[in-house]
């Protein structure tokens, strides 16, 4: 689309001149004239009329989405669009702590799209992944973001009107830390912090000291979700038993007091105190406690697709505070393959619920659970749907198109590795497990179906072409590849096993020298490509965990080739793996491959202990 900005105001014209590359505008003198300016309004105005376009925004971030709007209107003669969020605060969360930690071009690529679609704040998820001077085993060898980093990309995100944002840990989850010695007097149990002990309040004082002096934002997440076993370590061995509600408000008010020391606006998970109340995930009215006004309590739930399921939280929660938020999914952490499909039918229940019960703030999080495969990208569907569902708006393939390259429906086939099945509420992540079970043991056999190489062979049909399309092609690449693989790897032990026990000596034959040959061959283009998606967008620290699992599957599949040519050799007379009982997937009560979620390597590669 040619335009001709003239007519806009400075700041207007600053922020076209970032969004017009993603959005594929060109400057012209004969261009569309576009007069954009800032207005007391909240969101946008924008009409086209006369062959001009014209737009009144209230803030950048509402400037951008419009601009998205007006690139998918190219060529449309008259038309008008009136915007505005349903909610104060809509923002985006990014996990950089489960290895993958973007790179500064990505988070900036990112921060474009968010605006484009109208994100107002985007959060960085830091447990230890942020470097603090005083404390230099911090984030170590982690690919931590440095004060210098974040002040940069803070400058960045206000330039286009986003808010960052972050989102750290002073409670539990802060697992990478109990590795090293000076930290071993403040942790409780598991990886939790002690309470009530002075050096903790000391190594959060330098944390949260450090995200003021870097982000312009006083809003900050202090986490503090998933912190069961609180209080019951060391902490039980020095002070005797106390209520856990009594310990963990103790602690929470001392966080809060260096929160007010560095001017610092908190938010926490909710679950340390809904679900200490009542592990029914229920209210007990009798035994609410007293939730300090200062702080906002941020409800998690991605796990339903029923709006009255949320409702009906988000009503309890309110008997403990009124001051609640609501953090939804992205389903980009259970593996390589994300779960668009699953995400967006659950984002359009919990959103219609935050509509309902006047939730003013909502968060959508891209976690990346057990080494964060999936890239940040992959969910950009989900992000455009609740984008436009947070907005009122319809879901058009234009915009998407405009700021992806890609059209959504094409998108949305980054899911197929994992879409057995169109039903909506359910999802899986048989990419994941497929490709790591262990091929003489079997774990996950039972569950797959007779036809799955033909269905991972369409499934790279569908994806081959999308490869060379947009500037995304590359994560279809990816799950290209990864689809290559699992024709011949997904049934490999069904047909080890099946062939051993039938005596069908041919067919052990035909499984070491044609399918282990060439799967090993898939397997090398498969860490190839997807080691080029993780340099592309992230720093390196991280891979080589997966260099590490791709290495052992590709020695273990070598191992297996030298196990099955040793006993059509006579070598041994019996393979004792092939010989043991095998039992129906039972690990989980689902034993169906469209819905079954298994998603820890170290769970899913062996019955026997790692680490």
């Amino acid at each position: 689309m040619k335009i001709n900005p003239e007519r806009s105001d400075k700041a207007a014209q600053r922020i076209l001149e970032e969004m017009a590359p993603v959005l594929g505008f060109s400057y012209s003198a004969d261009g569309v004239p576009l007069d954009a300016r800032k207005a007391e309004i909240s969101g946008f105005a924008a009409q086209a009329q006369n062959g001009a376009v014209i737009v009144e925004y209230g803030s950048r971030v509402d400037l951008c989405r419009a601009l998205a709007a007006i690139g998918a209107r190219a060529g449309e003669a008259d038309w008008s669009l009136r915007e505005q969020c349903a909610f104060e605060e809509f923002g985006v969360s990014l996990d950089i702590s489960r290895n993958a930690v973007l790179n500064m071009p990505t988070l900036r690529q990112f921060l474009r799209l968010a605006a484009l679609m109208g994100y107002r704040f985007v959060s960085l998820y830091m447990e230890d992944t942020i470097a603090l001077e005083q404390e230099p085993c911090f984030g170590n060898m982690r690919g931590a973001m440095t004060p210098d980093q974040l002040r940069a990309l803070d400058d960045y995100a206000d330039a286009i009107g986003i808010e960052l944002r972050a989102s750290v840990q002073t409670l539990a989850h802060i697992n990478q830390i109990t590795r090293y010695q000076v930290y071993e007097p403040i942790i409780d149990t598991d990886d939790i912090l002690l309470v009530g002990d002075e050096r903790t309040y000391t190594l959060l004082d330098h944390l949260l000291g450090t995200v003021a002096g870097c982000l312009r934002s006083r809003k900050i997440n202090i986490g503090m979700d998933e912190a069961y076993m609180a209080g019951l370590g060391k902490y039980l061995e020095q002070h005797g038993y106390h209520k856990r509600t009594e310990v963990l408000l103790q602690h929470l008010n001392r966080v809060l007091a260096i929160c007010k020391k560095y001017g610092l606006q908190a938010q926490m998970w909710s679950d340390l105190f809904f679900h200490q109340v009542d592990g029914k995930n229920q209210l007990d009215l009798t035994d609410l406690p007293a939730i300090p006004p200062e702080v906002e309590l941020a409800y998690w739930d991605y796990y339903s697709t029923e709006e009255a399921h949320y409702r009906e939280r988000l009503q309890q929660h309110r008997l403990m505070t009124d001051r609640v938020a609501f953090a939804g999914g992205a389903w980009k952490w259970t593996g390589f393959t994300p779960h668009n499909h699953y995400s967006i039918e659950a984002g359009k229940a919990a959103l219609a619920a935050c509509r309902a019960e006047g939730v003013h703030s909502v968060v959508i999080t891209t976690w990346g659970d057990n080494g964060a495969e999936a890239s940040v990208f992959s969910v950009l569907p989900t992000l455009y749907w609740d984008a436009q569902l947070a907005y009122g708006a319809p879901v058009e393939d234009g915009r998407f198109q405009c700021m992806t390259g890609m059209s959504l429906d094409d998108f949305l086939k980054i899911d197929l590795p994992c879409r057995f099945s169109d039903r909506p509420g359910i999802h899986n992540n048989a990419s994941k497990y497929l490709l790591y079970q262990d091929a003489l043991y079997g774990t996950f056999d039972s569950v797959i179906p007779a036809d799955i190489s033909v269905f991972y062979e369409e499934a790279a049909r569908q994806l081959a072409p999308l490869e060379r399309v947009g500037p995304f092609g590359y994560l279809f690449t990816t799950q290209m590849h990864l689809c290559r693989v699992l024709v011949r790897k997904a049934a490999l032990g069904k047909r080890i096993v099946e062939a051993y026990r039938a005596q069908d000596r041919a067919a052990l034959a035909e499984i070491v020298q044609q399918t282990l040959p060439a799967l090993l061959q898939d397997l090398a283009a498969f860490r190839r490509v997807f080691r080029a998606q993780w340099m592309r967008e992230n720093k390196p620290f991280g891979f080589e965990v997966q260099t590490i699992r791709l290495g052992g599957l590709q020695a273990r599949l070598l191992e297996i080739q030298e196990i099955l040519q040793g006993y059509l050799d006579g070598a041994c007379a019996r393979i004792e793996e092939l010989e043991a009982p095998r039992i129906p997937f039972s690990y989980f009560d689902q034993g169906d491959i469209e819905q079954l979620n298994y998603n820890l390597w170290s769970n899913i590669v062996s019955p026997n202990v790692i680490g």
